[in-house]
């Protein structure tokens, strides 16, 4: 018989820029097998500034290759699939609220790139954390979220779906995933770029510069 218990958890995040003067606050989450502190890398052609990024970590870390070497972080696998959503909710809303009562934003986004995605998508649904702008990088929008999200919070939102035209995940549905933004997010901007799975620093300062 499965059974659970609730235990307090050290959660980890990394940021970069100044809370103090920057105006926008990034929520920014990794995609699979990525730790937070390299994936914060990729927005450090943000003036710091004008934007303050946070990189949270996904709560389950594992060794790449066998086990030892390299480490990444995953956000949730199919196992205990609806326990990990509340866990990750819960993480980025105490996080987020914390961050917030310290320092004043006017904008605020989340971002999720690759399997943060999914996870990006359902926090912005819960709508706890009020972001102004939603950015899906290289990611399927989560089929339980097909049908059932919340369109006002989308509605209200600035929506980008980025991917690049050589994504090695995306070859074979490139515009199968295009189309399937579109249906599902009416007030969505698809934007492309001659690249592979990753955050490409011109399209990125692009989407910050029109925010």
């Amino acid at each position: 018989m499965e059974k659970n218990i609730k235990l307090e958890k050290t959660f980890r995040y990394y940021t970069f820029g100044n809370p103090e003067k920057a105006q926008h606050i990034w929520f920014v989450l990794h995609g699979y097998g990525q730790l937070a502190y390299f994936f914060l890398r990729k927005f450090n052609s943000l003036d710091p500034d004008k934007h303050f990024i946070v990189a949270p970590e996904g709560m389950h870390r594992f060794y790449l290759n066998g086990t030892s070497g390299r480490v990444g972080a995953s956000w949730m696998t199919k196992e205990a699939r609806l326990d990990d959503i509340e866990d990750n909710h819960n993480f980025l809303d105490q996080l987020s609220n914390k961050i917030t009562s310290d320092y004043s934003f006017k904008q605020r986004t989340i971002l999720g790139f690759s399997q943060g995605g999914a996870t990006a998508s359902r926090w912005h649904q819960k709508n706890n954390f009020k972001a102004s702008n939603f950015i899906l990088w290289a990611c399927v929008f989560p089929p339980d979220l097909s049908q059932t999200y919340d369109e006002d919070v989308f509605k209200n939102s600035n929506n980008y779906f980025v991917l690049g035209k050589k994504d090695e995940y995306f070859q074979d549905n490139f515009e199968e995933i295009i189309n399937e933004y579109k249906s599902n997010i009416s007030n969505i901007k698809i934007l492309t770029f001659d690249g592979q799975h990753n955050i490409e620093a011109k399209t990125l300062k692009m989407i910050a510069n029109e925010l």
